[in-house]
Formats: structure tokens, sequence, C-alpha cells
């Protein structure tokens, strides 16, 4: 379902519903202490929100001349026929799929209302743009640690500590690249969508109302942001890349590359875990760094932002709403 006509920039009140009718700061004045129903999710595109409900997925984003763009489409995902796909450590790999593809999709959409009414503009190149993007990513943060200490194989003669060091060098990388690109200003307002997402989905889990002054005193940092996944993919990528055998450049490197799926499908679960669990201290611990990379990958948005956050939401939660009520 696509509602591609501009809509009112005016944010309308969504409660999550509670079994007395009440969201729970209206019960008892205090924020809802821990998430029980649906997870809602997404990420920031440009100039707007992309938000994964329970079977829709939703995006809003700023048009040039102001207005709200909102898009909605149901979510067509395994997780929601197969009870394989739910399987833990299963459910990981599909959950990565579905985000890197639908996420490049709505990236791409949030570029073309950009560009919408502009001459001379195309989007017909996004596909090769994002192919190069991706295979730079690869060579950055799996080729370029691996021949690094390859170099340094005569002076380090254990291939396990040679793995580590490979490892430390990619996380390294990371977040020396999240803080680089952090002063472009372009993806500074990337990261101030993104700070505008948690903080809506931070609402909405606590049961207040979804409107900009409700919202702006939630941090940006949200636990199950992809920000923290990227940290434990590192993080665990040296645990299991510590113990393979060094053969030569294109079995290793291909060997590195199929172990992202297991690596990723070990992350999710360990972060799901600790998002359904951080009121724990150990796993307060267990999020501490993902919260705190997310200081260099969010900002505060202004009440704008929030706006199109709020309304990325909405569209999740109506097009949740009519899908259960076909069903």
């Amino acid at each position: 379902m696509r509602r591609g006509a501009g809509a009112a920039t005016r944010c309308r009140a969504v409660r999550r519903p509670t079994t007395s009718g009440r969201s729970p700061a209206e019960q008892d004045g205090r924020p809802m202490p821990e998430h029980r129903a649906t997870t809602y999710g997404g990420q920031a595109v440009i100039e707007g929100v992309m938000i994964r409900g329970r079977r829709t997925v939703a995006l809003a984003c700023r048009r040039p001349n102001g207005d709200i763009y909102r898009y909605r489409e149901p979510l067509r995902s395994p997780l929601l026929r197969s009870p394989v796909a739910r399987l833990p450590f299963v459910r990981g790999i599909v959950v990565l799929w579905e985000s890197l593809s639908y996420g490049l999709r709505m990236l791409m959409r949030s570029a073309e209302v950009q560009l919408e009414g502009e001459q001379g503009q195309s989007t017909g190149g996004n596909n090769i743009v994002i192919g190069v993007a991706l295979f730079a990513a690869l060579v950055i943060f799996i080729g370029v640690p691996y021949v690094a200490t390859n170099l340094a194989r005569a002076a380090i003669p254990s291939s396990v500590v040679l793995n580590i060091v490979e490892g430390v060098i990619r996380l390294v990388l990371l977040i020396g690249y999240l803080i680089a690109i952090s002063f472009m200003p372009d993806v500074r307002r990337v990261f101030a969508y993104h700070g505008a997402e948690h903080m809506t989905i931070h609402a909405f889990e606590h049961g207040d109302p979804l409107l900009p002054e409700r919202i702006a005193p939630y941090p940006t940092a949200h636990p199950r942001c992809g920000t923290a996944f990227l940290l434990f993919v590192a993080v665990v990528a040296i645990a299991l890349f510590a113990f393979l055998p060094r053969v030569n450049l294109l079995v290793d490197l291909i060997t590195r590359l199929l172990l992202v799926v297991p690596v990723a499908s070990i992350s999710y679960e360990v972060l799901r875990l600790g998002a359904a669990h951080e009121r724990l201290p150990v796993m307060r611990v267990l999020i501490a760094p993902g919260l705190l990379l997310q200081r260099i990958t969010t900002r505060r948005p202004d009440a704008r932002m929030i706006e199109v956050a709020v309304a990325s939401l909405e569209e999740a939660i109506a097009g949740d709403r009519e899908a259960e009520a076909a069903a």
C-alpha cells in the first residue's frame, strides 16, 4: 500500500494498548518497566526513518517541500510462516537478510523522494552505488585486516595471535570509520534521524503518547540498535576466527566470508538476550559497549525529525492493525 501524497506533519498521539485500555504511564505515572508486546525497530534513511513492525514495513521521510512522505507495505517474512525460521540461531540469519533487503530498498526509496521533481536526475545508478559500497566494505573490513596481519607472518608465527590481531584491527577500523563519517554534515543528519527513531521507539515501549514534547526526554541510544549488532559481530568474529588455520589468501578470505553468517547469528542471539533482560546487572555490562558506540552513530534530533519518526511508526502500527483485522 502506497501513500505517496504529502501528509500533514502534525503528529497524532498513539499509545500501545494495555490490558486496561490505558498506557502504563497513565495507570501509575511511571514508565513501563519492560516491553512485553510487539518489538518495533528500524533504521534511519535519507531525511527519514524506516520502521519494521509485526507484519508491516513503513517509511516516512521529509520531502524537499517540507511535507512528510508516508509509505508502507506488507512484511513478507519466513518468520511469519515457518517455525524453523523462528528457531534460535536460524532467526538471526533471516533477520539479517531481511534487514539488508528491506533497508536497502527503503534507503533507495528515500533517495527517490528527495529527487522528486528534479530534472535530469536519476536513481537508476543506486544499485551500482550500493553494490560498490558493499564491495568496498568487504575489502576494508575483511581484506585489509587479513592482508595487514599476513605481512607480519614472519614476525608472528602463531596463527592464533595473527587472527586475534586481525580481529582487533577490524574493530578499530569499524570504530574509526564511524567516527570519520560522523563529521560529514549529511551523515550527521542521518545520525540525528537515527536518534529520533530510537527515542520514538523508547516512548512507544514505555506507553507514552507519540508527541514530540513527550518523546524529547528519551535517550538516543537503544539496546537493540544495529550499531550494537555490528559491534557484537566484530567481537564475536575475534573469538571464532582466532583458531582458523591460515592456508592461503583465497581460501582464508572465503572462509571468513562464510563464517560471517554464524557470527551474525550468534551476535543476534546475544543482543536479543541482552535487550530482553537489560535490567539485569550482567546484561547491562553486556550491552554497555553498544550503547557507548551509539554516542557516535546517533545525534539529538530536532522536533521535525521526531515528527518524521512518529509518522513512520504510525504507518507501521496502522499496517499491522489492518493485517491483523484481515487475518
